[in-house]
Parts: C-alpha cells; sequence; structure tokens
C-alpha cells in the first residue's frame, strides 16, 4: 500500500513541533524549515531538504539556512563570502565570486520568484567544476584556498 507523499511531511511536522514544546531556540527552527518543507510548490525535492538540514545541523548552521544548501566544503566558503548576518545571498559579491574564479555569470537573468536561490545554486554547479579543475578557489579579497581532494575528486572533469 502506498503512503500519501505528506506523511513523511506531516510525521516531520509532528516532530518538530513536539521537540518545539521541549527545547524553544534551536527547535523553533526545526519547525520552521519542516514547516517550509511542506510547502507543495518547491523545486526542492523534501528528501534533500531532510539532507541539507542533516548536513546544516552537523555543521552547526541555525535557522532558515539550514534549508539552503548542503553545507559542503564549496557552500561553506561560499556563505563566508557572500551571506549575510541571516544567510541571505549578497548578490553583488556572489557576482563578483563567480568572475573572480572565471565563471560567467552574464546569462543568468532571471529575476522570478526565488530567483536568489536559483542563482546561489546554479553558480554553485559552475563554479564547482572551475574549483575543482583549477584547484583552488579565489576569494574576494585575491587570495586562494585549496579544495579538500574529496571534493577535486568529485567534480574534476574525467576527461
Amino acid at each position: 500500500m502506498e503512503t500519501s507523499p505528506w506523511t513523511h511531511t506531516t510525521v516531520l511536522l509532528n516532530e518538530a513541533i513536539e521537540a518545539l514544546l521541549n527545547k524553544p531556540d534551536e527547535l523553533a527552527a526545526e519547525a520552521e524549515v519542516a514547516a517550509d518543507n511542506a510547502k507543495p510548490n518547491s523545486v526542492v525535492h523534501p528528501r534533500f531538504k531532510d539532507r541539507y538540514l542533516a548536513n546544516a545541523r552537523a555543521n552547526g548552521i541555525p535557522g532558515k539556512a539550514a534549508k539552503r544548501s548542503n553545507w559542503d566544503w564549496l557552500a561553506q566558503q561560499i556563505a563566508v563570502q557572500c551571506l549575510d548576518q541571516k544567510h541571505k545571498l549578497k548578490v553583488d559579491e556572489f557576482f563578483a565570486l563567480m568572475d573572480v574564479n572565471g565563471v560567467d555569470a552574464s546569462r543568468w537573468t532571471n529575476r522570478n520568484k526565488g530567483w536568489e536561490g536559483r542563482l546561489r545554486m546554479t553558480g554553485r554547479v559552475a563554479l564547482q567544476k572551475k574549483v575543482a579543475n583549477s584547484d583552488q578557489l579565489v576569494l574576494l579579497d585575491g587570495s586562494s584556498v585549496q579544495p579538500p581532494p574529496e571534493f577535486v575528486a568529485k567534480y574534476r572533469d574525467k576527461n
């Protein structure tokens, strides 16, 4: 017998509400993420949002920012360079980061609802190849950092 796609989300919401009653600070953020996961019009499947939340919690990332990324090495670097205190994308810095790493972002002009998330995701995919193939991420201050070997192995072109 098939279960409704909402069953998993309902269970998560109920668990978050129950936990919220016991630990208001951290779990309030989890309830907020669970409620967002229940929205039917998201382009991100709930199972990925669940993974994002688990990875974020493992890295100590609070609140709604948890649902926006998988929080791997590159995501953390982008966050340091391009997110404000409320974990919102600073678009000018993001475009600057793309530029200093040789990613052409000029064609990403869509400004429909949710555009910042799509911009961040699209830019990250383009950037991960550049970083893996060049074995460095150039930062906004002109310095660079070397990606971990497992990141390079995963994203380097296999030619």
